[in-house]
């Protein structure tokens, strides 16, 4: 009996030791990161040599805190507290907490599970059933009388089962389903955490947008007012010249319908400056007005500086954090397709349990109320109406559809980086050709304004000048702002900030 019991263990052993050797295999293809189209230089300027350039780009790594070459205070600590204000990036956030708990889920089906449990029973079994059982057993044996005799009066007591113990479960993985399916949610919470990297990127770009177009908004409504008073001047100056017979009501009249219509395009844009407050408002997660102390007060435009890092080319892939979720994506569903394999070959689990049991509570802590098992299971799928298949077809159509997902995203990234490029290259151009047309136009207005005093011009002249000078200022503003804005979108493009940590949030007290 011992030896029996000797050799049983042997096998038992046997049996796990080579379960332990073929865990190291795993089904399946394993993920090869995708390489991607790269060109080897970035897209300079084609119609005007960079030395004319307001500003160039350089190979030097971009900062994380991109918005700092704008120099405008106001502008970075804004920038500071979207990533702890911000309601898209506090949803996100909750989103990879989310994906990590998945994590922790399919992390714990790797190693073996481990319960404690103890109960009670009280059984009370019937005594007919004993009783009839017994005769049974006499009449086979041919001793009916006797024990029918004994067995009438028979009774089965009051039965009290106390039991406590340890039970395990454990999957052996044999063909690595268990390894496939954390490798799967590994790389979908590493999607989940560049999804939270990319929303941020966007939400500063759109943050930075928005600022700089509220100081242009808030710019061309000084020069309207600057325009309001000088129509205001020169309604004065008709007015005088008219009672003194130089001109006629025609000049005044026309003075005055200038000024008016000057005046009446403030409103436009108090409205929507206080529009712009609001969107600003809404990406820091505050009520509409809560930052009008701090943004109403006029300041100027940032401006783009002399020279823009941008890095190189071949480091947009690692920059872009829609890259890098589209290569987590295709990673994990590359992972799902090796699951889906796995789950045409047998699984073995290990089931053990080990505790004590008795009628009597006084005996459950002694050595002889031991009781245990342990032993493996195995269970082979036969057939199963083409859901195996099926599965399987599904998971390797997953993944060919993220292998185009990256590809495209990449193809996406290089559009939007070029046309970031062109544009920015353009607007300076178009912005030096207007700032030289504000200050044509701010002669012609000087010339005309002293020729009417001097009575060499008509009025019609001054007004001409003045108009053209209010459109062609109010033109330099927008290409300024644009131009800022197009580095914005540039460097958005480029994937922003924060490609190695994500910003800790600030606690406000």
């Amino acid at each position: 009996m011992a030896k029996t019991q000797v050799a049983k263990r042997r096998t038992d052993t046997s049996i796990l030791v080579l379960a332990v050797l073929l865990a190291g295999c795993a089904v399946g293809p394993d993920f090869q990161k995708p390489e991607s189209w790269t060109p080897d230089q970035w897209r300079q300027a084609a119609t005007a040599p960079r030395s004319r350039l307001l500003s160039v780009t350089t190979t030097q790594e971009p900062p994380a805190a991109w918005w700092g070459i704008f120099h405008d205070p106001e502008l970075t600590a804004l920038e500071e507290r979207l990533a702890s204000q911000n309601l898209d990036v506090q949803q996100a956030a909750e989103q990879l907490a989310v994906s990590r708990g998945q994590l922790l889920l399919a992390g714990a089906e790797r190693f073996p599970d481990l319960a404690a449990s103890g109960s009670y029973k009280a059984a009370q079994y019937s005594s007919k059933e004993m009783q009839w059982v017994l005769k049974r057993v006499g009449r086979q044996a041919g001793v009916g009388d006797q024990i029918e005799s004994a067995a009438s009066g028979a009774s089965v007591p009051l039965l009290n089962q106390w039991q406590d113990g340890l039970q395990s479960n454990w999957e052996v993985d044999l063909w690595g389903r268990v390894r496939r399916q954390y490798e799967a949610a590994k790389a979908y919470m590493t999607a989940s955490q560049e999804e939270r990297r990319g929303i941020l990127v966007a939400r500063q770009a759109e943050l930075a947008s928005d600022y700089i177009t509220l100081r242009q908004l808030q710019e061309q409504a000084r020069i309207t007012r600057a325009s309001r008073d000088l129509a205001a001047e020169l309604t004065r100056l008709s007015e005088s010249r008219y009672h003194s017979g130089l001109v006629s009501e025609l000049d005044v009249d026309s003075a005055q319908a200038e000024l008016q219509r000057t005046n009446a395009l403030l409103p436009q844009y108090d409205q929507r400056i206080a529009q712009q407050i609001n969107a600003i408002n809404l990406l820091m997660g505050s009520p509409p007005g809560a930052l009008d102390a701090e943004l109403g007060p006029r300041a100027a435009i940032p401006l783009v500086p002399p020279a823009a890092p941008v890095g190189l080319p071949s480091e947009l892939a690692r920059r872009r954090p829609d890259i890098r979720e589209a290569e987590a994506r295709l990673h994990g569903a590359t992972a799902e397709v090796g699951q889906a394999a796995a789950d045409f070959y047998p699984k073995v689990t290990i089931d053990a349990g080990f505790g004590f049991q008795s009628l009597s509570f006084r005996d459950l802590g002694f050595w002889n109320a031991r009781a245990w098992n342990v032993g493996p299971s195995i269970t082979l799928p036969i057939f199963q109406g083409g859901r195996l298949s099926g599965q399987l077809e599904m998971k390797k159509a997953s993944q060919r559809a993220e292998a185009l997902n990256y590809r495209k995203t990449v193809l996406n990234a290089w559009r939007e980086v070029d046309n970031a490029l062109v544009a920015w290259q353009a607007e300076q151009r178009r912005n030096q050709a207007v700032s030289a047309q504000v200050q044509a136009d701010r002669r012609t207005l000087t010339l005309a304004q002293d020729q009417y005093r001097h009575g060499l011009q008509s009025y019609l002249q001054v007004l001409d000048a003045q108009r053209r000078m209010l459109q062609s200022q109010t033109q330099e503003a927008e290409s300024t702002a644009t131009l800022s804005g197009n580095l914005v979108q540039l460097y958005n493009a480029l994937g922003g900030g924060w490609e190695q940590a994500f910003p800790e949030a600030k606690t406000t007290k």
